[in-house]
């Protein structure tokens, strides 16, 4: 066989091999015999061998090769991967809805409608396709930056390599009478990315773990645990014997969908595996229907799920609806009962977090909840113990909410003997024997003394953990001994510290100081974002921090802004705004501040202008000369704003290759339409 013959026939061998990847994994049929599908594939490697000049990425032979990484490397999603709220009951869902018809105008609500999903419990993944071609597949991470676990992700047979239309599954759609797929032509120029969830079946659980036991190795716990660290092995060989699955449920990428339905069609159409008994529901209705069916089929699965997804169908209200902390406000995780057990409650006490809150948290008999052992669970508050009628020493129920945070769910009072005792909330604080204070709202005791140590030294613990500082060797243990000794007394204090302070205490040599110094020294300098989470200010995480420093961009303008202007944010809630606001206000703070910025640099953030402010953009299609992400941010940075609903009220809409509906629809409604390099030349200005 000449060079050309080979090329033919690897191209028509690909083709075909691909073709009956699609019809096992996503459409379930088995159209050609295992041992045949071996065959086609093993004359693939060979012919690949002999020529590997045309050996592609997309080949089914790529999917396992390489070797061992040494470490994941971080990636950014180019929109954040968000995480659901929960809801247990029927009540939960009720209220849900109420939530979201205050957000939208009152003539949209006969056009609420919804999509149910199995939820699976595995990991979730993002897959990008530039050209067509699988170029990165990655964890969720923080929701912002995960690991790129491509390598690993291309073993899994259900994950398509390259991806396109199927004829079989256009003729389907044609005959449901669905839109015009005619964009799809147009497939490998566009930038597509899919999530979905990586998960391990139950067989393959159990076949593991007795391969495990047999090598004298600890069994994993769960299907879910067994997914994650499948997925972050650095051999992608063992990846591979684990034999994953994948599942898509979100595809980014305008393709002209109108509802969520419509994005897990097109996902089939990709060549990726959706859940056949995925559900459309017209009605609450319909969805307490769905979830009540697989509450009681679940076992009938062949792999592991914890729930449903709802979703609100139509994409138009889904994205007026946006985002609230990390979770979408359109879709809601409604979980299934708590896996439960019974056990007793030897003790309560409480435990004192950083922002004063003191905590009830019951000290537990050790049980096991779906394959985890469970000995302490949190009581929230007083307002909840009553509600439990709770006493030291009752028999109750432990679930474990959404199969993963422990929960006493109800008191068996009928088991009691009479030795059991009441709890009594302390009114003065377990660390500095403060009065504890509660306000009319809430239903949290708190230790209102800012010098108390348990909180100081809480607030040291987030002021050097990882998303903050990152001061690597600052344990829990090290820092209660220098606040002991009062070498320090606020965090600022960390970066004025010689190694001679640290080795006349106990335990501590030249070696082990001079480690500690060089750690502190080596975070001198630090991003905008990780230093406002540093400080502690109540409500604000990571996401926050990341939205005030791309919205202010610098400490000053943060410390300047009104409490109006943080309401107006669209991620940040009057709760929040009022944290944020009240903390700049404090004289104390201030001090801290001013001491902390004379120890430490502070990255430039891109300089933010008003060049745009009161403007409106929508991007449509893909762009050339950068992401979408990427545009975002600098008309973020120029003061305007980004929408991703057409409306009477944008201004530019900025149509890339390959527009979809939102381009037709700007059009009908006059909108200013403007090209790429238009788009350029506006941002320069």
């Amino acid at each position: 066989m000449d060079k050309n013959e080979a090329k033919k026939r690897i191209e028509k061998l690909k083709v075909l091999i691909n073709k009956y990847r699609y019809f096992y994994h996503v459409l379930d049929q088995e159209k050609i015999s295992s041992e045949a599908l071996d065959s086609l594939k093993k004359e693939l490697f060979d012919l690949e061998m002999e020529f590997p000049e045309f050996v592609a990425p997309d080949s089914p032979t790529q999917r396992i090769g390489g070797e061992p990484l040494k470490f994941f490397k971080k990636t950014k999603h180019p929109e954040p991967m968000l995480s659901f709220n929960d809801a247990f009951n029927e009540k939960d869902i009720n209220d849900w809805l109420g939530r979201i018809k205050k957000l939208i105008n009152p003539k949209d609500w006969d056009k609420i409608d919804f999509f149910c999903e199995i939820k699976f419990d595995g990991l979730a993944i993002e897959l990008i396709y530039e050209n067509s071609l699988l170029k990165i597949g990655s964890t969720r991470g923080n929701g912002l930056i995960g690991e790129d676990v491509t390598q690993n992700l291309k073993t899994i047979e259900s994950i398509p390599l390259k991806i396109g239309e199927t004829d079989e599954v256009l003729k389907d759609l044609n005959k449901e009478g669905m839109a015009d797929f005619s964009y799809f032509k147009n497939l490998e120029k566009t930038a597509i990315v899919v999530r979905g969830e990586a998960l391990v079946r139950k067989k393959d659980f159990e076949r593991i773990n007795k391969e495990r036991e047999k090598e004298g190795l600890v069994p994993y716990s769960n299907p879910r645990n067994l997914a994650a660290g499948s997925i972050r092995q650095l051999d992608p060989q063992i990846t591979a014997s684990r034999k994953l699955d994948f599942y898509g449920y979100d595809i980014i990428g305008d393709f002209g969908q109108k509802t969520h339905a419509q994005e897990h069609k097109i996902l089939k159409i990709l060549g990726f595996k959706t859940h056949s008994d995925n559900k459309y529901c017209r009605s609450l209705k319909e969805v307490f229907d769905f979830r009540e069916f697989w509450s009681k089929k679940r076992n009938d699965l062949p792999f592991e799920i914890d729930g449903i997804v709802v979703t609100v169908n139509n994409n138009e209200i889904f994205e007026k609806l946006g985002v609230i902390g990390k979770a979408p406000r359109g879709a809601i995780a409604y979980k299934f009962p708590l896996k439960q057990a019974t056990t007793k409650v030897k003790d309560i006490i409480v435990q004192l977090g950083r922002t004063g809150a003191v905590t009830p948290v019951a000290i537990l008999e050790p049980v096991q909840i779906g394959g985890v052992t469970i000995s302490r669970a949190s009581l929230h508050n007083e307002d909840e113990i009553k509600k439990l009628g709770l006493k030291i020493g009752d028999t109750v129920i432990v679930g474990r909410a959404g199969d993963v945070i422990p929960q006493i769910t109800e008191t068996l009072k009928e088991l009691r003997t009479g030795k059991e005792t009441d709890f009594k909330m302390p009114k003065f604080c377990p660390s500095c024997s403060g009065k504890l204070v509660k306000k009319e709202n809430e239903a949290i005791w708190r230790c209102p003394n800012k010098n108390c140590f348990e909180i100081k030294k809480r607030g040291f613990y987030h002021f050097v953990s990882r998303k903050a500082f990152d001061i690597r060797g600052m344990g829990p243990k090290i820092l209660a001994k220098l606040l002991e000794e009062n070498l320090i007394n606020d965090p600022a204090d960390l970066f004025q510290l010689k190694e001679g302070d640290l080795i006349p205490l106990e335990r501590f040599g030249e070696k082990s100081a001079e480690n500690i110094i060089s750690s502190i020294n080596n975070r001198r300098e630090i991003g905008l974002d990780r230093l406002i989470y540093s400080l502690g200010i109540r409500n604000v995480g990571e996401e926050t921090a990341i939205v005030l420093k791309d919205i202010f961009g610098s400490l000053d303008n943060l410390k300047k802004v009104s409490k109006q202007r943080l309401e107006e944010i669209h991620d940040i809630g009057p709760i929040v705004a009022e944290s944020i606001y009240n903390w700049f206000r404090d004289e104390k703070n201030l001090k801290f501040l001013d001491k902390l910025l004379k120890e430490i640099k502070v990255k430039k953030t891109e300089s933010r202008t008003d060049v745009l402010k009161g403007k409106t953009f929508v991007l449509t299609g893909t762009l050339k000369t950068m992401s979408r992400e990427i545009a975002k941010n600098k008309i973020r940075q120029l003061g305007g704003k980004f929408s991703s609903v057409i409306s009477q009220n944008i201004d530019f809409v900025v149509a890339g290759e390959n527009p979809g509906s939102k381009f037709n629809k700007a059009k009908k409604m006059n909108l200013k339409i403007i090209t790429e390099k238009e788009f350029l030349d506006i941002l320069k200005t």
